[in-house]
Parts: C-alpha cells; structure tokens; sequence
C-alpha cells in the first residue's frame, strides 16, 4: 500500500479537494487496493469543520465524489512515520509541517506541483476565491503524482 496524506492550512479547500480528486483518479483506473489517501493540516483554525462550501461545489461540478461526513484533522507527528508522501500545497505549509515534524529525515515532504514540474503553489483559494484555479492545479499535480506513484511503485 501507498500511503499518501495532503496537506493544507486549514484541511477544509486545497487537501480535502486533493484528497477526492485523488481518490477519484485511483478508483477510475481501479487501483483502490494499492493506495491509503487521506488530508490534514498544518493549523487548528478549522479543526472540526467540513468541507468549505465553494470546494464543495468546484468538486461537484466537476463531477468529483467526495465524503460529506470528511471534517479539518490536524496533522500529527505520528503520521509523518505512518505516510510514505506527505503532499502540501505552498511554502506556507511546508513550514507548518516542520513545525510538527521537526524533520523530513526520509524525504517524505513534497509540494504537489513539483510533480507537474512546477515550482509554483497552489494558490489558496480562501484568500484568492478562485476555486476553479485551485482545482485545475490540484488536478494536474495529482495526476501527475499518480503517474509519478504507479512508475515508481510497480
């Protein structure tokens, strides 16, 4: 199994959206028993909150099946043991996440658009109200990153 855990500020827009987008690719190429895929975040603002409203709708356009039950879980340091990718979605994060990790002492820790071989975030939707935006780059580095996945885990 391929445990991949995505990251955001709050785990209510960008990791959440992440997670079902990449949910959603492994079940269409029917690899559901070769991935664990779930989200978190680097703060406790939301701790408790679902989905964010504008995700979900983006999600459901697009026709992307997502749990209504998911709500923000804040990441742990036991998970950084438990994961084999750790997936943020800007810098910002990635500070948030040494901050609870301490460390990436087996380079676990990747931005998602490195896979799209981009060195850009994905910009945050809660400050910038471009769902869309976010969407298609979640998109596109999640499809890259299960490219990625299936060459490098086969």
């Amino acid at each position: 199994m391929i445990k991949v855990l995505f990251i955001c500020h709050g785990n209510i827009c960008r990791s959440p959206m992440a997670e079902f987008i990449f949910k959603d690719i492994v079940k269409k190429n029917e690899k559901d028993d070769m991935f664990v895929v779930e989200s978190r975040a680097t703060s406790s603002e939301e701790l408790g909150n679902g989905i964010y409203y504008a995700a979900k709708e983006v999600l459901n356009r697009r026709g992307i099946p997502f749990d209504t039950n998911k709500y923000a879980q804040r990441l742990s340091k036991s998970e950084y043991e438990n994961f084999d990718y750790l997936i943020y979605m800007d810098d910002w994060n990635l500070y948030g996440i040494n901050k609870i990790i301490s460390e990436d002492v087996y380079g676990k820790v990747h931005k998602l658009l490195a896979y799209a071989g981009l060195s850009r975030d994905v910009e945050d939707p809660w400050y910038s109200r471009n769902f869309d935006k976010a969407f298609e780059d979640i998109m596109l580095g999640c499809t890259k990153l299960y490219d990625f996945l299936l060459k490098n885990h086969n």
